[in-house]
């Protein structure tokens, strides 16, 4: 029995020098605190381990994958950010790298940013990358995007222009019989005017009216934006619109030419597409600025007029 209990002995001892062996050969993770760890696409589990090793967040790469091997199942690794948290095990990480959620970052699009500062914002972010060209005005849908580290700044823009085609064409499917554009095209443009001519959201649907009337009886636009657009692409021009610009018979400045420019001035948000399509009943021709951030409209010239005359005043009295 005496035997028996030091056989039991020498077992216990040997397994236990096993493990430890085992424990130092498999190593540890090391992760002293919260760190976001990115793997680049294409990325191998031993160039992923030898950098973990180099960084200091696993005892040994060799460990990790012989850990890995013997306990990892078959997933692949993905490509992306993870966030490795200090209570993680190695095998918390490799789950993490096989199935764990990826790190988003998101790009935000303002409602009404012209492609040119699309183009622009998109080339600035650091973390995504490859060249675009400046994207067709009014192909991109204003929103928020998500993305990830490394990712294609042309995939990026993808989505956006994806965004733009699925919901055109919800909203022309859903648009009113007293749309005064024909095609999806021709709303783009229309929409992109309307989101020009007012901050308003609330008024989006009557300067949609006004425009609309006015291309139904073939009576030109007169939208400043579309007289700066050619000059500055659609970023602020910054001064005042010179009397030569006004008369410029461009094939966007509605002062100019009758019926919609030429093409898109901005690429205009879901709310304005939605206007352009279904404008609000008015019979107003003329609207202008009422000194509140929102417009007053009238029916006929002589009204537009009197308003005018106000809002000069109005400008000279608070030195606009």
């Amino acid at each position: 029995m005496k035997k028996l209990g030091c056989l039991v002995a020498a077992l216990m001892a040997l397994l236990i020098a096993g493990w430890l062996v085992i424990g130092s050969v498999m190593g540890e993770a090391t992760i002293e605190e919260d760190t976001v760890f990115a793997i680049p696409a294409g990325s191998s589990l031993t160039a992923v381990a030898n950098r973990m090793e180099e960084q200091g967040l696993i005892s040994s790469a060799d460990g990790f994958l012989l850990n890995a091997k013997l306990f990892g199942g078959g997933d692949a690794i993905q490509a992306g950010e993870f966030e490795l948290t200090a209570d993680m095990s190695q095998a918390d990480i490799l789950g993490a790298f096989q199935n764990g959620d990826v790190i988003r970052r998101f790009i935000t699009i303002p409602e009404g940013m012209p492609s040119i500062m699309v183009f622009e914002r998109l080339m600035a972010d650091e973390l995504l990358s490859g060249e675009i060209e400046i994207p067709p005005e009014g192909s991109v849908l204003p929103d928020t995007y998500d993305f990830e580290r490394g990712e294609a700044r042309s995939a990026v823009l993808a989505r956006m222009q994806s965004a733009m085609t699925d919901y055109l064409d919800q909203a022309w499917e859903e648009r009113s019989a007293d749309a005064a554009v024909t095609s999806k095209a021709e709303a783009v443009i229309l929409a992109s005017i309307i989101e020009k001519e007012t901050q308003a959201k609330d008024e989006l649907g009557k300067v949609s009216g006004v425009m609309s009337n006015r291309i139904r009886i073939g009576m030109q636009l007169g939208a400043d934006a579309t007289t700066i657009y050619p000059i500055t692409k659609g970023k602020p021009l910054g001064r005042m619109i010179r009397v030569s610009e006004l008369r410029d018979p461009n094939p966007y400045n509605t002062r100019a030419i009758f019926g919609l420019p030429i093409g898109p001035i901005t690429n205009p948000s879901r709310a304005a597409i939605k206007a352009a399509l279904n404008p609000e009943e008015t019979s107003a021709l003329f609207y202008v600025a009422d000194g509140s951030g929102g417009h007053v409209f009238a029916d006929t010239l002589e009204e537009h007029n009197r308003n005018v005359a106000k809002w000069r005043r109005f400008r000279e009295e608070n030195g606009i």
